[in-house]
């Protein structure tokens, strides 16, 4: 009998789905993965009470030189620079007075932040918006303009997104802290930075187990003149090699017309299918706005139906030559200890069945799930499998400490008796990729899938290792991995942004292998770079510029490094020039392609 017949009602309250995800966001108890989540239901968008002013309109009645306060922090930086440059003569004596000091600071400030290369940043800027190179120089900015003497600094990778017409700028700031009386220690992958340095130290003299010794220091004509790997890089004696004959591609072409997000200025652009392009820049020129917020989403959109907003455009051609997308960056492959390479590439999965398959595991009954740390059975009940255990310190960061039941394995006793070819299961987490290809190059489903994280050159690290503990850039050669060992159809687009980012020479070496790899295949691989390696091995360069921020956002070449070099308006040419040492002249400008 159901309930109108019975007389009876029920009544409630639903807040709605709305008002749940406002909630949500909004909550002070919320994680940030909550918040990340509850983001993608929502879509910035510019007040129209204010234009994005963010002040009352009373309060930008106010104006100094025809300039209300909202006007000047939209301004880049090096335009800022210049309204404040002759201010004065805008205002009259009384206001001189008053000003003197204030446009001081104001104008030694401004130039600290144009010294580190930010001249295409507004002071309005969103702070998330900002790479980690960016903040890391307004930070170095901040320590220039305080004048303190008797500081040790210690800045790891400030290059990060940085042009190399911006590199000279960078180090004449680092200088300049010196010169006042600290101590700079930089960690840097940077050829022209490591030779400005007064005292070099190079550690190797491989990666991980291999590496963590002193393998040259003292100022830089002495590391030069060693044998370690950077050494051969620096002085010449080992490089990245230029390839004979750019890749033809396969005839189809994907064409954006009309992006105009941000600084673009209506730019058009087409990108050839089946090569490895490189976008490059100066810093602030367009790039991100140009492929990660404007071509990824229709990619994206395409391929997935998903709901991610490009940047304004007109139209685009040529979507149905790719079938999937892939946007590979060096954000961590897990937040938690408990994530590792294993469990990120799928082949975890494979060696639990393996072992469930051994010949005592079935006499008692052991599934694959019994040596999953995970799930309750096989683990330690001590750690819940993590191996380490946490202590929650108050106002400092969690102490992670080995759990004192397992030692860091992770199993009960009875899970680690399960032996295959005489090791356990933590046994074969605590291998090194390279010592697992030994180990399972007679199981070929497995040995293939571990076979290529060792060919992105990270052969050093552990099948087990902490996702937490591996780097930017081995967090990306991980996911590359991944994707190598998957079976694509060829019309896959992978979009990578600045790759190189934290990698040496030998490391940048390994990473176009793969790449090479990838597009060989018959897939498309895109690139935004400043690396010159990089730049000087493509296909197809798109070059944005020739400035950045207003200056910006226009396409200066589309076409081959050897082409490139004869365009006047790119920075970047001159320096691909360089690096190419006039190749294009011996081999009289044009190259076949390949196949």
């Amino acid at each position: 009998m159901d309930e109108v017949s019975t007389g009876m009602a029920y009544d409630g309250v639903f807040e709605g789905i709305i008002p749940m995800l406002k909630r949500w966001f909004t909550g002070t108890s919320s994680s940030e993965t909550l918040r990340e989540w509850v983001e993608q239901f929502m879509e910035l968008k510019t007040c129209g009470e204010c234009n994005g002013a963010r002040l009352k309109k009373e309060s930008l009645w106010f104006k100094v030189n025809e300039k209300n306060i909202a006007e000047l922090s939209n301004l880049n930086l090096d335009k800022l620079y210049q309204w404040f440059t002759n201010i004065e003569k805008s205002l009259d004596s009384k206001q001189n007075v008053i000003a003197k000091d204030i446009l001081k600071e104001i104008r030694e400030r401004l130039q600290f932040l144009l010294d580190v290369g930010l001249t295409y940043l507004s002071l309005n800027r969103p702070s998330r918006t900002l790479s980690g190179g960016e903040s890391q120089r307004i930070r170095l900015a901040t320590q220039i303009g305080s004048q303190l003497q008797g500081i040790t600094y210690i800045l790891d990778e400030p290059s990060i997104g940085l042009h190399q017409r911006d590199n000279h700028q960078l180090i004449k700031a680092l200088q300049n802290l010196r010169d006042i009386g600290n101590t700079v220690l930089v960690v840097e992958h940077d050829k022209d930075i490591m030779l400005a340095a007064d005292h070099l130290v190079d550690i190797g003299p491989r990666a991980g187990s291999h590496g963590g010794q002193i393998v040259a220091a003292g100022t830089p004509n002495e590391v030069l003149n060693s044998s370690s790997e950077t050494a051969l890089y620096l002085n010449g004696k080992k490089s990245i090699e230029v390839p004979v004959e750019r890749r033809a591609g396969n005839g189809k072409v994907m064409e954006l017309k009309g992006a105009s997000g941000n600084n673009l200025k209506q730019v058009s652009v087409k990108f050839p299918l089946g090569k490895l392009i490189v976008v490059s820049g100066v810093s602030g020129s367009g790039k991100s706005t140009l492929i990660n917020e404007t071509l990824y989403p229709l990619l994206s959109k395409h391929c997935y139906n998903s709901r991610v907003t490009p940047m304004d455009f007109k139209s685009i051609k040529g979507l149905e030559h790719v079938d999937k997308v892939i946007e590979i960056d060096q954000s961590p492959i897990g937040r938690t200890p408990r994530s590792n390479p294993a469990t990120y590439c799928g082949f975890f999965t494979e060696i639990r069945t393996l072992f469930a398959s051994v010949p005592e595991a079935k006499i008692r009954g052991y599934n694959a799930g019994r040596f999953s740390f995970n799930v309750k059975g096989g683990r330690c009940d001590m750690c819940e499998g993590g191996g380490m255990r946490v202590i929650e310190m108050n106002f400092l960061p969690d102490v992670y400490v080995h759990c004192e039941k397992c030692n860091g394995k992770r199993y009960n006793r009875e899970t680690l008796e399960i032996r295959y070819k005489g090791k356990s299961i933590s046994d074969v987490l605590n291998m090194t990729v390279d010592e697992a290809c030994d180990f399972f190059q007679p199981v070929h489903y497995l040995y293939r899938k571990i076979k290529v994280i060792q060919d992105v050159g990270l052969g050093y690290i552990t099948l087990g290792q902490s996702a937490v503990t591996l780097s930017g850039g081995e967090a990306q050669r991980v996911k590359l991995a991944t994707e190598l060992g998957k079976k694509d159809t060829g019309k896959t687009f992978y979009i990578l942004d600045e790759p190189t980012t934290g990698l040496h020479f030998q490391d940048i070496r390994h990473l176009l292998d793969v790449l090479n790899k990838l597009v060989d295949r018959g897939n498309t691989v895109l690139v935004i770079e400043h690396n010159l390696d990089v730049i000087k091995v493509a296909d197809h360069i798109i070059d944005l510029g020739p400035e950045g921020g207003d200056g910006g956002g226009m396409i200066l070449f589309e076409g081959t490094p050897e082409e490139m070099i004869h365009n006047k308006q790119s920075h970047t040419a001159k320096f691909v020039k360089e690096e190419l040492n006039v190749r294009s002249q011996a081999s009289s400008g044009k190259l076949q392609g390949r196949k």
